[in-house]
This record gives C-alpha cells, sequence and structure tokens, in this order.
C-alpha cells in the first residue's frame, strides 16, 4: 500500500506539473488529494489517466495525510504549512518562506541528500528557487573535485518562473506587437516582449534583488557557507527554462575536459558541448525534460583556477516540480516515513 499525498496549489504551474511528475515516475500513492484556495473549489486537474477534482486547502483534513506537496505561495505556506507539519503530515514546500530556517532542511537531491534527516524538527522541508536548483546540481560535482571559492553568475529566467499571469502577459504583449495594437504589462515592471529585464523581485539595501539574495543564501545552505556567490538575474522573453552563465573560481585546478568529464558522470546532469553552431542546449530543448543540461564547458584565463559554463533547465520541473516529487522519492526510499493509512 503507499502514502496519501496531498498536492496544495494543484490548479497552478507547479501543481499541475507536480502531478504530471508523479504519474509519470510512479510515485508510490495510493491516494492523491488536489487542494487549491476556495475560489478554484471544483475545478478539475488530472493526474496520469484519472481527473481529481480540487477541495478548498482552508476545509481540508490532513489527519491521515502523509505527504503534502505545497506550491501555493509564501504566504499560504507560512499559515499552513506549520499547521499540516503539527498534524503529522511532511510539507515540501516550493515558496521561499522556509529556506533560511536552521530548522528546515534545503534539500537537492542530488546535492544534499543527507541533510535531509532533519526534517522531523518541523515537519517542513524547503524546495530552494528555481536558478538555484539547477546552478547547485551543476556545480555540487566540481565543487567535490576542485572547492569552489566564488561564483559569478547571470541568469536568464523564463517567464514561468511568476507564474501562470506572467505567461499570459508575454503571450499578449507579443500578440499587441504583431497586430500594431498597444503594448501593456499587468505583470513586469517594463514591457516584456522582445525585451530582458534586469529585475526579478524587489530590491534590496545593497542593489541586489531578493532573487539574487536567494541564489547566494540558498547555495552556501546547501553546498557550502563558505563559497561567495554574486548573482545579476534577469528575466527574458522565454516562456520555460531558466539559462546560466557561470563562472568559477576554483581552489585547484581543473581543466575543462577534466570538468566535462566529471559532469558527464555526476547525477541529473546531461553534457552537451561540442564546439559547433548549435552544439548546446538552449531553453526551448529543455523544456519538458528533467535533466541539468550544461554547455560551453571552457577555462577562464582572467583568473586563477577559473572556468566557465552554460547551464540550462527547465524551471518548472527540476526547479520545482520535478524536486520536490524527488524529494518525496527521497523521504520514501530512506524509509523515513512510515505511512499514516497503513499504520491506521
Amino acid at each position: 500500500m503507499g502514502f496519501h499525498v496531498a498536492v496544495v496549489g494543484a490548479t497552478g504551474n507547479v501543481g499541475r506539473e507536480i502531478l504530471d511528475i508523479m504519474a509519470e515516475r510512479g510515485f508510490p500513492a495510493d491516494k492523491v488529494t488536489a487542494l487549491a484556495s476556495r475560489r478554484s473549489q471544483g475545478t478539475e486537474v488530472s493526474f496520469g489517466d484519472k481527473t481529481l477534482t480540487c477541495s478548498a486547502l482552508e476545509t481540508a483534513d490532513f489527519s491521515d495525510v502523509d505527504i503534502v506537496l505545497m506550491s501555493a505561495g509564501g504566504d499560504v505556506s507560512r499559515e499552513w504549512a506549520p499547521k499540516i507539519g503539527k498534524a503529522g503530515a511532511v510539507v515540501i514546500d516550493n515558496s521561499s518562506a522556509f529556506r533560511v530556517d536552521p530548522d528546515v532542511p534545503l534539500i537537492v537531491p542530488e546535492v544534499n541528500a543527507d541533510a535531509v534527516e532533519g526534517f522531523r524538527k518541523k515537519n517542513i522541508i524547503a524546495n530552494p528557487n528555481c536558478s538555484t536548483a539547477q546552478l547547485v546540481v551543476a556545480l555540487k560535482p566540481i565543487h567535490d573535485r576542485a572547492k569552489i571559492r566564488r561564483v559569478v553568475v547571470s541568469t536568464y529566467q523564463s517567464v514561468s518562473g511568476a507564474g501562470k499571469e506572467a505567461m499570459d502577459d508575454l503571450f499578449a504583449q507579443t500578440r499587441a506587437v504583431f497586430v500594431s495594437d498597444t503594448v501593456e504589462s499587468k505583470k513586469f515592471p517594463k514591457r516584456m516582449a522582445f525585451n530582458v529585464i534586469p529585475q526579478i523581485d524587489v530590491f534590496m539595501e545593497d542593489g541586489a534583488t531578493k532573487e539574487e539574495w536567494k541564489m547566494m543564501v540558498e547555495t552556501k545552505k546547501i553546498l557550502d557557507p563558505k563559497i561567495k556567490l554574486i548573482a545579476t538575474c534577469v528575466r527574458v522573453p522565454v516562456f520555460i527554462s531558466h539559462a546560466e552563465a557561470v563562472t568559477l573560481e576554483l581552489e585547484e585546478p581543473l581543466s575543462a575536459d577534466e570538468a566535462r568529464e566529471i559532469l558527464r558522470e555526476a547525477p541529473g546532469c546531461l553534457v552537451v558541448d561540442k564546439r559547433e553552431p548549435g552544439g548546446y542546449v538552449t531553453p526551448y530543448e529543455a523544456a519538458g525534460e528533467d535533466a541539468t543540461y550544461i554547455s560551453r564547458i571552457r577555462e577562464d584565463p582572467t583568473v586563477e583556477n577559473g572556468l566557465a559554463m552554460w547551464v540550462v533547465s527547465d524551471n518548472l520541473r527540476k526547479g520545482a516540480a520535478l524536486n520536490t516529487v524527488q524529494i518525496a522519492e527521497l523521504l520514501v526510499n530512506r524509509k523515513l516515513l512510515t505511512g499514516q493509512r497503513q499504520a491506521a
């Protein structure tokens, strides 16, 4: 017998992706409950060959739920995750609400699976920011071999990272450009169509945006607190998948060829690196795929022990839904959960 899994935020981009990935990977659930806000109550969502009808989170009973996969925003998580955790279910949360909480593990299974052991303090596990998740998957094998001292990363992030409304906004703006209509921006601070915006989330006192701060603190928590990181996060007019230009300064020498071989063997990584036109992966090719793709691996001659690479991944999958399901699989595979329904 499997587990009872509840998906909170089941009508959103990530919630629907979680349901698809659970079905694809055959997650051992004997019952799946779809939950959403009151205004989405009654909405139908797909789970494999089944159709689930969403119930309201506010009236949900978690007494026999084993795992809650939550993707409904920070405010909802802050209110509901502690309540659900106290009721006995394990919450795997996609928001930023608990990522820096020292009592909440922040997990990317290919990178720091052992850290999941501490989840019982609050019965909450945090999923990292989408741009952080793909970055640390690529950094982990290099850090293990040559110790990363400093990271400089520029991101090219798709609009799906800002939700369905952002995707609709880009579509409407692009259409308006082609039919010579007025271009209106509902979700972004400036026009998104045929443009790039060097702001994701709000600005902080030091001039960094909160997205850039997240990448720094989350990489330290997941990988190594000694790593120095600066990010410039940019929204680009792409619907799905984030790309990152990454430059590393290492403590030990590592050639591009050595890095390429290490990454080819690393879990979650797929190297596509031909030094010819088109011999790399773009966001378009990564959409719908599980891997973190790494291309353009080369040595950086401007610093000692420097390395540069191009990292691309589907932000709705590895950056959110897939990583969430992988964390749940980690709990199951390590026998860290005993299903409440089984124990009843």
